[in-house]
Parts: C-alpha cells; sequence; structure tokens
C-alpha cells in the first residue's frame, strides 16, 4: 500500500498551514485536495463530521480533522520529537500553539479583510477556488467571503479596535524579528510544536496576503524567511554560518524569545481571563450533556467576552477552542516535578504569562468521532 496521504487544505486557510508545514518538514509523503473537490463532500465529510480543513485521510482509510490532531496523530506515533524535553521549553512550545491558533487571529484577520484595495483580489480567487465547480460557485464564494469578514469583528476587530490591533501586532513581529537574529527557529535549530502552531496565522494570513506579507518584507525579513523556511523540506538557513542541528542546550530560553512573549501576554491574558469567565458562566446556565460538541459549527457560542488591554475595552466571542489547547500545556505542567514547576512557573512570570496556568473551564473538552465534545461532569 503506498504511504501517500491525502491532505484536504487550500492555501489561503490559516490551520492549513499548521498541517501542510508539519508534513513537509517531517518528510510524509502527501498530496493536497481542496475541500471543493468532489472526493471531499462524498468520501470525506461523512467521517470528519464537519466541512472543515485541514482534513487528512491516512493510506489506510482513517479520515482525521483539524490541524492539532493531524499533528498529535503522527507525534504520538513517533514519541513526540517536535516537542522539546526540556520543560521550559516544552511548556513556552505547547503556549505557542495556542497563542498561534487562537491569540492571533485578531491581526490575522483585521489584516485580511480591512484593507480589500490590495487584498481582495487575490483572496477573492483562492475563495473561488476552493468552492465546487457548479454554477452557483461565485455566489457561494461571495458568501464565504462575507462570513469571514462579519467573523473579523466577532473576533474583535472594529474601528475603534484597528489601531491598537496594529501596534500589537507589530510590536510582535519586531520582537521576533529580533530573536530570529540568532536562531532559525523558536527553540533552535529545528521546528516545535510551537513552530507550527505560530505559523498558521503567520503564514497564510498575514505572510501571503498582499498588505500584511508587505508589511513582514520590509519590517520583519527574518520572520519572513522563518515563515518559507516552515514550507521548505530542508532547514533552509544559509544566513546562519555555524548552525546546529537540535534544540537550544540545557532547556536554554533566550532573552530575545522572552520579549516575542512578553508582547503576546498584552492581549492574550487579559483575553484568556475574560473568555473563562465567560465560558464557564455559560456552562454553568446550560450544563450541556456529556458528549454535546464544544467547538465548531455544532457547537452553541457562549458569547461576548469583554476585556481591557492598554486601557481600552476590547470585546471578543469567547471561543471554547483556546482552553481545548490550553488543557494540553496544564496537563504537561502538572506531570513536571516540583523543582521543574517553579522553574516554569518564573519563567512565565517573567514573560507576563504566569496566570494562564489557572484559566480553566468548569468542564474538560475531548475528542469523540473527529468532534470536540464537552467531557462529563466530575
Amino acid at each position: 500500500m503506498t504511504q501517500v496521504y491525502r491532505l484536504y487544505a487550500m492555501p489561503h486557510s490559516l490551520y492549513s498551514g499548521r498541517a501542510r508545514s508539519y508534513l513537509i518538514k517531517n518528510a510524509i509523503g502527501f498530496q493536497e485536495f481542496s475541500s471543493g473537490h468532489e472526493s471531499f463532500k462524498r468520501d470525506v465529510l461523512p467521517d470528519s463530521k464537519l466541512p472543515t480543513i485541514p482534513t487528512l485521510v491516512t493510506p489506510a482509510g482513517e479520515v482525521i480533522r483539524d490541524g492539532a490532531a493531524i499533528i498529535s496523530h503522527f507525534e504520538e506515533n513517533r514519541g513526540w520529537p517536535s516537542l522539546p524535553e526540556g520543560p521550559r521549553q516544552r511548556i513556552l512550545s505547547l503556549l505557542f500553539d495556542v497563542i498561534g491558533t487562537d491569540g492571533l487571529l485578531r491581526p490575522a484577520m483585521h489584516y485580511r479583510w480591512n484593507f480589500p484595495e490590495s487584498n481582495q483580489h487575490f483572496v477573492g480567487f483562492h475563495f473561488f477556488h476552493s468552492q465546487r465547480d457548479m454554477p452557483e460557485r461565485r455566489e457561494k464564494s461571495d458568501h464565504m467571503m462575507g462570513r469571514m469578514r462579519h467573523a473579523a469583528e466577532a473576533f474583535g476587530v472594529t474601528e475603534e479596535s484597528q489601531s491598537l490591533v496594529e501596534s500589537l501586532y507589530q510590536n510582535f513581529l519586531e520582537a521576533l524579528n529580533r530573536h530570529f537574529e540568532h536562531v532559525p527557529y523558536l527553540f533552535g535549530w529545528r521546528p516545535s510544536i510551537g513552530d507550527y502552531g505560530l505559523l498558521a496565522p503567520l503564514y497564510a494570513h498575514l505572510g501571503r496576503d498582499p498588505h500584511p506579507a508587505r508589511i513582514m518584507l520590509q519590517r520583519a525579513p527574518r520572520v519572513y524567511r522563518w515563515v518559507e523556511r516552515m514550507n521548505r523540506l530542508d532547514h533552509d538557513m544559509p544566513e546562519y554560518f555555524e548552525p546546529g542541528s537540535d534544540f537550544l542546550e540545557n532547556d536554554a530560553i533566550p532573552e530575545t524569545l522572552i520579549n516575542v512573549l512578553q508582547t503576546l501576554a498584552v492581549d492574550f491574558v487579559p483575553e484568556t481571563e475574560a473568555a473563562a469567565t465567560v465560558i464557564n458562566a455559560w456552562l454553568d446556565s446550560n450544563q450541556p450533556a456529556s458528549g454535546v460538541a464544544a467547538i465548531g459549527r455544532l457547537a452553541e457560542a457562549p458569547g461576548m467576552a469583554e476585556f481591557v488591554v492598554r486601557d481600552r475595552t476590547m470585546t471578543a466571542l469567547a471561543q471554547p477552542h483556546r482552553f481545548f489547547l490550553l488543557q494540553r500545556v496544564q496537563a504537561n505542567y502538572e506531570a513536571l516535578t516540583v523543582g521543574d514547576q517553579s522553574a516554569v512557573q518564573g519563567l512565565l512570570s517573567e514573560c507576563g504569562l504566569l496566570p494562564v496556568l489557572d484559566f480553566r473551564l468548569s468542564r474538560a473538552i475531548c475528542r469523540q468521532g473527529n468532534l470536540e465534545v464537552w467531557d462529563a461532569v466530575l
């Protein structure tokens, strides 16, 4: 049996970039198909449960929906080689995965949808070609783009917040560019789980759409090179004259990486705290049964969370998906020795991210049959 996987994805899809990069960097043979391909609805959707991408079909015919699940499928069978063994690097790697896939959605959506004079033609091309080839293809494409443009507001992008969103993103971009002056990946000389998570917004939206890509090229060329590097089988690091081959020794965390996380903590911490409060109140009122969808189109939205960033009030949809991934950070932390926990606490405190260890939902989220669902009440 051939060992070629089928990846249903699209170049403009934020979450697809994370899974695609993992397959490329780990030399896993795959063919990519659009979700508009006839085989997606016919062969994949019955098992994937939701028409979302990325979705992977294994050579044996197993269907795996969602980027985190796709990466976990391979990592679990390989002993998690993309997760550093050092406790501080390990926790930060998992935390970058959360921040990349959830904490940076606001700038990703802003820079895609609020600059139509630069982006409209490019983004429209990709949305059109992600639809099935049918007479109403254009209508469906325009409808999807309208939905996503509206979703940008749900993530907290308004006329009042745009300048703050841009300032926070550009501070982060500059800090990450400084970090990549010294190493080609977050934790040294090979990509981690955190790199794949962070790539999600920095590739499809912020590194390809014309307006934000121009910003990255002009202000953060080392970040742009990292985006390119993450989509190459080889390490693609000729600008580093004495490269290594592994994560940094002795669980080292460079000061430049701490600075990156400090810029991200500014809105990630207050938003996560506010979202936990809203979702927990919703759980208390609604008491969803075990096995009910917690994330995605089949799930009920818990509501909007209000939080303050730099003395400005922002409002964004409270999303359980953030806590589904944050559970993994917290579980790995709890499995550490007391001494290692102390070291992680000190690091997260310096980064301004210590509170995230305590931001929890009153109900856990688990995966059943390609869906993220509410776990049983304890």
